[in-house]
């Protein structure tokens, strides 16, 4: 499969319930997490499950359009709860393969499922438009900085 996707938004909370900021860069730390991320530091709602997949998750854009134009939800960027918005990245198709973001490595480990947790956070009802399109959990391999306007692509 060829693709080459780039990275639209960066965001980080830095425990569970407050809500996600954009920020500009994250600094991806290898087998740990993201820098002032709330599962780096084991403050977030699913840390007492422990799971080494859980380092950074990725979001399709494509998937905030489609929840407009099929159900009319608006969803923001930063309210999915992932901490990469991607375009052009075929997300549900990675599981098991590795990428590449600017200059970081990732593995994808499994496909995000929605929760009601999130609907709790952002008061929409969205857990059942967000099934089978809520996004892709990773393993950090190898750290560094990534940026908004990175490209995203195979390793």
């Amino acid at each position: 499969m060829s693709w080459k996707g780039i990275v639209i938004g960066l965001h980080i909370a830095p425990r569970s319930f407050l809500p996600m900021k954009t920020v500009p860069q994250l600094e991806l730390v290898a087998n740990v997490g993201i820098t002032g991320d709330r599962y780096a530091s084991e403050d977030g709602y699913y840390s007492d499950r422990p799971e080494e997949g859980r380092q950074i998750t990725l979001f399709e854009a494509e998937t905030l359009e489609a929840l407009k134009r099929d159900c009319g939800i608006d969803l923001a960027a930063d309210e999915h709860r992932r901490n990469v918005t991607t375009r052009h990245v075929p997300l549900n198709h990675l599981v098991g393969q590795r990428i590449r973001i600017g200059d970081c490595l990732l593995e994808a480990t499994r496909l995000s499922t929605p929760c009601r947790h999130i609907e709790q956070i952002t008061g929409k009802d969205i857990f059942e438009p967000l099934l089978h399109r809520s996004g892709l959990h990773a393993r950090i391999l190898e750290g560094g900085i990534i940026r908004a306007g990175d490209t995203i692509c195979p390793a």
